[in-house]
């Protein structure tokens, strides 16, 4: 598991500027295999599509289902050698000690821990997530990616400072990538910089590809739960043709 984590570990790091680490969002099995045969090396599950894959609202879902989901998604691509690190959203309430374990035992290599409350939104003082982070880090060794997300652009907050505060915290408590979610293109970089960290970068509709994201300093890309919201319109238009009795589009 070492071994894995550490191939994980540095597929962020030595990367082309336009070549970032893209990690596409299975929410269940049959999705990973599709993405392993596309030859994607490595996936990123986004807990709102495994939710709603599982029949919850997004961040809802009880953790011993997200872990089961996951080990059904590492089992699906494991013989491929395809590494899967999890979104574990807030971590669940769970000791660090059990999460590391409980992680483990799926067989995922990393995870996004983030510094929102579940459920209430809130976010968590920037050094009680450092120290619940540095907790992670010393119960996992250097087993785990640990992928810290900060929340501030999320939450309302515009400016670079904050987040940055965090992001350097989070790097002290050993995170070994930090995820600013939603924060604008144009503070990649120096969050980059400013934390010493390879920054995560969501892909979103409209906005700038994951190639243009590399350029404006993301080391890696993920897609949260915009993968699996694709498809599910897809199935809602089959679903209308066959409901008007039209032949659907993808038969």
């Amino acid at each position: 598991m070492t071994t894995a984590a550490a191939a994980f570990r540095a597929l962020h790091h030595g990367r082309a500027a336009d070549d970032p680490l893209v990690l596409p969002g299975p929410w269940d099995a049959a999705s990973a295999r599709a993405f392993a045969e596309a030859g994607f090396r490595a996936l990123a599950t986004p807990s709102a599509g495994v939710s709603a894959s599982l029949g919850y609202a997004d961040g809802t879902a009880p953790p011993g289902e997200m872990f089961a989901a996951v080990a059904r998604i590492v089992r699906a691509v494991r013989a491929d050698g395809v590494l899967v690190t999890a979104d574990l959203e807030d971590g669940y309430g769970l000791a660090p000690r059990e999460l590391v374990e409980r992680l483990l035992e799926t067989g995922a290599v990393g995870c996004n821990l983030e510094d929102s409350e579940r459920g209430s939104g809130r976010l968590t003082d920037p050094q009680e997530q450092a120290d619940r982070l540095a907790a992670v880090r010393a119960a996992a060794g250097d087993a785990v990616v640990v992928n810290a997300r900060v929340d501030t652009f999320l939450r309302g907050d515009t400016a670079l400072g904050p987040a940055l505060e965090r992001g350097r915290l989070y790097a002290a408590a050993g995170a070994d990538c930090v995820y600013p979610i939603l924060a604008p293109a144009g503070l990649l970089d120096p969050l980059a910089e400013g934390t010493g960290l390879p920054v995560n970068a969501m892909a979103r509709d409209g906005g700038p590809s994951p190639q243009e994201l590399g350029r404006l300093g993301a080391a890696r890309v993920t897609f949260g739960g915009g993968l699996f919201r694709r498809t599910l319109a897809g199935v809602a238009d089959m679903a209308a043709d066959l409901r008007n009795g039209l032949p659907p589009a993808a038969l």
